[in-house]
């Protein structure tokens, strides 16, 4: 299997999120990553809009609905994001997306911070092994894998995938 190229998918990428905010009218959305690859993902695309905040990092670990199994990650980082993003535009990012929980479980932590005007959801990459009918606005780029195959981001200078 080969892996997209990350370059060219984050260029393609960042068009594609350019043209979903010019269509969509959207004045001063907040780019949220969720950590850790989703945060690099979003910095990166943030780089490339003109006059944009800082972006916006989400740590999940404890809206996870695997938490009472697997226990709390050790790298814990916690969340940065203003006050308040009520009644905001939100463009939320992932490097990867497979079941929806991962969304489910940000969006979740979205709403204690205030009702968005919107969410759109960016991701790297789409697994396609959904276990919960969430679906990417934009993606980069689907990859079908074996069974025991995973792809991994690493960064944040330079992205790489790897498939482990």
């Amino acid at each position: 299997m080969t892996l997209p190229d990350i370059e060219q998918t984050c260029t393609e990428l960042t068009q594609q999120l350019i043209e979903l905010i010019e269509r969509e009218g959207l004045e001063n959305p907040l780019l949220v990553g969720i950590r850790t690859g989703g945060v690099w993902v979003a910095e990166r695309l943030n780089a490339a809009l003109p006059g944009n905040d800082d972006v916006a990092t989400l740590d999940i670990s404890f809206y996870r609905d695997d938490f009472t199994r697997h226990g709390l990650h050790p790298k814990v980082q916690g969340s940065e994001l203003p006050d308040s993003i009520e009644d905001r535009p939100v463009i939320l990012i992932d490097d990867v997306i497979m079941s929806g929980r991962t969304i489910r479980a940000a969006m979740n932590e979205l709403f204690d911070y205030g009702r968005p005007a919107s969410i759109h959801l960016v991701c790297l990459l789409d697994i396609g092994r959904r276990e919960l009918p969430i679906q990417p606005d934009l993606c980069g780029a689907k990859l079908t894998l074996n069974d025991g195959q995973l792809v991994k981001l690493t960064g944040p200078t330079p992205l790489e995938l790897t498939l482990a």
